[in-house]
C-alpha cells in the first residue's frame, strides 16, 4: 500500500525563535545558508563548503558596437576601457582582490586584467593576441563577499 504523510508548515525555526526555512503559499521554500553549510560529494565520502563554491558575480555582455551588459549576478555597471577592455564593478564587494577570476570570448584569447575586491577587469584579443572588441564575451568571479 502507498502511505503518504504530511508536514504541514509555513516557518521552521529553531527554539531560539529565529526562521531557517519559510514557506509560501504556492509551496516554495527560502532557506537561509550560513557561510558554514556544507553537502556531501556525490559518492557520500567528503563534504564540501556550499557557499565559498558558488560563483559569486557573473556577466554576459558585448564589447563590439555597442558596450551592453546582456545578463549578469551582482555587477552593477559595466566600465569600458578601451578596445577589448571591460570592468565588471560589483554591487557586493568581495573581501579581497586574492580570488580566482574566468573569463571567455568567442573562440578568442581572454585573459584577466587589474582587479580590485570591488571589480574585475576582463581582456579579449585576437589570434595576434592584439586587443579587440567582441560579440559575445562572459566573465565570473569566485571567492569569498566581504
Amino acid at each position: 500500500s502507498n502511505t503518504m504523510s504530511n508536514l504541514l508548515v509555513q516557518n521552521i525555526k529553531h527554539t531560539n525563535n529565529t526562521s531557517a526555512q519559510t514557506i509560501d503559499t504556492s509551496g516554495r521554500t527560502t532557506a537561509v545558508l550560513n557561510n558554514d553549510t556544507t553537502y556531501r560529494s556525490d559518492g557520500g565520502a567528503v563534504t564540501q563548503n556550499m557557499v565559498q563554491g558558488l560563483c559569486k558575480a557573473w556577466s554576459y555582455y558585448t564589447t563590439a558596437s555597442s558596450f551592453t551588459n546582456h545578463d549578469s549576478l551582482n555587477v552593477s555597471s559595466l566600465t569600458d576601457r578601451g578596445t577589448g577592455d571591460c570592468r565588471l564593478v560589483f554591487t557586493n564587494a568581495f573581501a579581497s582582490v586574492n580570488r580566482p577570476q574566468h573569463g571567455m570570448s568567442g573562440s578568442r584569447h581572454f585573459s584577466d586584467g587589474d582587479a580590485s575586491a570591488s571589480y574585475a577587469n576582463f581582456v579579449s584579443a585576437d589570434n595576434n593576441h592584439s586587443q579587440e572588441d567582441t560579440t559575445r564575451s562572459s566573465g565570473m568571479v569566485s571567492g569569498d563577499l566581504a
